[in-house]
């Protein structure tokens, strides 16, 4: 959909919620109408339709004095986010194998990477294609309530990912180690593959978001 064909609302709406997503809007960042609408270059109607519809999405948070703020990441979050996701993508990626999709799955995942090392220089980008990657993993189980449940936590994964990066998990070595991967998958090396996936995605991962918080 093209900028002209959107409203006031969708556009303080997409704008804002980009800045939340690339962090330039960081979690627990203060945030005011008077703020807002000069930054947007807009009335304060459409920004409070655009402020109730990222409420609604659980990326800003209002208390009983209306202050706003971007929803903070805690603990809680990132060590429930990996749990989550260890759980399905071990599922799913153990599944590609058992159902002999592994050579197929390896293409698949493969053109994800293509794009994780386009974007290498761009750490929003980079954790937006990594994303996309992790979904292509999952979306081997064909189940549209894991997808579901998966997607509900996007917004999450892409914040907490970008602390990671920030934080130890570096991009060049991520994307040599998932060419390994790839490769591993097309040999047919479960083991090699899924110890790849495990080191650097669930456990890296998440140890680096979680000294985001001790900074």
């Amino acid at each position: 959909m093209s900028e002209k064909s959107l409203s006031l609302a969708e556009q303080a709406y997409e704008k804002m919620k980009q800045n939340i997503m690339d962090l330039t809007y960081p979690p627990g960042m203060p945030l005011t109408e008077a703020l807002l609408t000069k930054e947007l270059g807009m009335s304060r109607s459409p920004v409070r339709s655009a402020i109730q519809m990222l409420q609604t999405e659980g990326l800003i948070e209002s208390d009983y004095y209306r202050s706003i703020t971007v929803k903070k990441i805690t603990r809680k979050d990132i060590e429930e986010i990996y749990q989550l996701r260890e759980l399905l993508e071990s599922s799913a990626f153990q599944y590609i194998f058992i159902s002999g999709k592994h050579e197929e799955y390896s293409y698949r995942i493969e053109e994800k990477v293509v794009r994780m090392c386009a974007a290498a220089s761009e750490v929003y980008k980079w954790e937006v294609a990594d994303t996309n990657m992790h979904l292509e993993i999952i979306s081997a189980l064909h189940n549209s309530r894991i997808n579901k449940v998966y997607e509900n936590t996007l917004s999450e994964l892409i914040r907490i990912g970008q602390f990671s990066v920030k934080n130890g998990m570096r991009i060049p070595k991520t994307n040599e180690n998932l060419k390994k991967m790839v490769h591993y998958m097309r040999e047919g090396n479960y083991e090699k593959s899924f110890a790849i996936l495990k080191a650097d995605h669930f456990e890296i991962g998440k140890d680096s978001a979680l000294l985001s918080l001790q900074e």
